[in-house]
């Protein structure tokens, strides 16, 4: 045999490390081909060779991987009409294949592979490989375990009225759960595999003729282009195709409800679903996108837009109250009633650290718990959270080591903090925050409103997949603010929908 030595392209270049650099047509020697196979899946303990003869005694070989096949597909779908067919003579291989081809496509869905490198992913994937004897074909049946949870509601985006679906860890299951909801054959799905080594299949979804062409066709550039041995996680693509993979502001929408994935299509986005992961990514999207929730749609048009207007307030006192209390205290008291700069005084007399020391220090302690009840175990974590926070600010503030009115300000950040929707936009929230207290504690409020400018500048320099991020503010759209500051009523969006695509409609004419 000559083995090549190399494969074309990137991703085989990468494949070289392994194996299974493979890349030549399947042998009609069923020898032949079970030792390449066996030399490609060396000290693999689940590689299947089973050698079995259907039809009478037509010699055939399965291959496949014990751990991702179902057993009870095998033994019934594949194994058991294999072998208890009456035996029959026939001219050649290829009426052998066809002729299985016919008595299994009910079953197992058979599917023709002349490869040996295209074997090998196959068999990778779950899939049963049989070879048949004196053929340069094979047969390749689908029939993998489908190892998953069952579904529930995602535990970080729970809903009070709405649906209680959320994505699972497999690609097929999210993909159905995306076709319950949008039933037209205009929904598009487009099956992309990603990572040299891991191979890692993901879907990218739209709806044609509501999604934009260039954002689709950048979207399949920038995944081309990823030069990665394994994906494991949908967080490994966000980073990877990001427009600004270097700011904290998130740029893409991740969620887990199959609702907000609809409800994004319909809007002409796209998202990416990938197995292996409960997270879709949606783009592109805007800076507002990380205040509203799906569930903003499913109640009173002026209790969403109160609670918009409360989340844009809160969001703006996680990022800034730190950073005003440490100004004022510092640099400007005569800002405030001199009741209040007496008390503040009285109560920071016995504290040997600055306000802005004493300030970070809290917020350092505060992301410190965070993190301890996230990473615990459920039930215990919740008490480390708030039993440590009351334990340690009660204790600190006894022995004079931070003042009361910290506390205060700290736990208010934290629970304005929780009130941003979108967790990344929360995690930037919290990174911003300790650069601004540096600011305060230097240069008091001018600091403050400097760093506010930056943050505002640099927002305006972002985009996503070509959309600027604080649109439609700027550039300025009135008719996009119906759903940006405000719920609009729903007469009111689809009314504007409607135009929108009438708008398009005419542009294309």
């Amino acid at each position: 045999m000559n083995r090549k030595k190399g494969l074309p392209g990137q991703i085989d270049q990468k494949l070289k490390e392994f194996e299974y650099t493979i890349d030549e047509d399947i042998s009609d020697n069923l020898a032949v081909n079970e030792l390449e196979l066996r030399q490609a899946f060396a000290n693999c303990s689940d590689l299947i060779v089973r050698k079995i003869h259907v039809f009478g005694s037509n010699l055939c070989m399965a291959v496949y991987l014990d751990v991702l096949v179902d057993d009870t597909m095998w033994d019934d779908g594949l194994l058991r009409p294999l072998v208890n067919q009456e035996a029959v003579d026939f001219d050649n291989s290829a009426q052998l294949i066809e002729q299985l081809r016919y008595k299994l496509a009910s079953a197992v869905k058979p599917s023709v592979v002349e490869n040996l490198k295209e074997t090998i992913q196959r068999i990778v994937r779950g899939e049963v490989v049989l070879f048949v004897e004196a053929s340069k074909q094979a047969l390749s049946f689908c029939i993998k375990d489908q190892l998953h949870r069952q579904l529930d509601e995602p535990s970080t985006e729970a809903v009070i009225r709405g649906p209680r679906l959320g994505f699972i860890e497999n690609l097929h299951i999210n993909m159905a759960l995306v076709r319950q909801r949008i039933r037209t054959p205009l929904l598009k799905m487009e099956k992309i595999s990603v990572g040299a080594v891991s191979q890692t299949d993901m879907t990218l979804v739209y709806i044609e003729n509501k999604a934009p062409q260039t954002v689709v066709e950048e979207v399949k550039q920038r995944l081309a282009k990823i030069d990665m041995d394994s994906i494991l996680e949908s967080g490994y693509i966000e980073e990877l195709i990001s427009d600004h993979p270097y700011t904290p502001f998130p740029v893409m929408q991740t969620t887990q409800r199959p609702d907000l994935v609809a409800a994004s299509l319909i809007e002409g986005k796209v998202a990416l679903l990938i197995d292996g992961s409960p997270i879709a990514l949606v783009m592109p999207i805007t800076f507002w996108y990380a205040f509203q929730t799906v569930e903003d749609y499913y109640m009173n048009f002026i209790f969403a837009t109160l609670l918009r207007w409360l989340r844009f307030l809160f969001a703006f006192l996680a990022l800034a109250l730190p950073s005003i209390y440490v100004a004022i205290t510092t640099f400007h008291s005569e800002m405030i009633p001199t009741s209040l700069t007496l008390s503040l005084a009285a109560a920071r007399e016995v504290v040997p650290f600055p306000a802005m020391v004493e300030t970070l220090i809290m917020e350092v302690t505060f992301e410190a718990l965070r993190e301890a009840g996230v990473r615990l175990p459920r039930p215990v974590g919740q008490t480390i959270s708030i039993v440590g926070a009351l334990v340690i600010g009660q204790a600190a503030v006894q022995a004079g080591i931070i003042s009361a009115p910290i506390i205060i300000i700290v736990s208010l950040t934290g629970i304005a903090s929780f009130l941003i929707p979108h967790p990344g936009m929360s995690q930037a929230v919290s990174i911003l925050r300790f650069p601004m207290v540096l600011c305060a504690g230097t240069f008091g409020l001018y600091g403050v409103s400097a760093a506010m400018l930056a943050i505002l500048i640099h927002l305006t320099n972002l985009s996503s997949f070509g959309v600027p991020y604080l649109s439609p503010l700027t550039p300025l759209g009135p008719s996009g603010l119906w759903d940006v500051l405000i719920r609009a009523p729903w007469k009111i969006i689809h009314k504007r929908q409607h135009q929108i695509r009438q708008k398009m409609e005419l542009e294309k004419k």
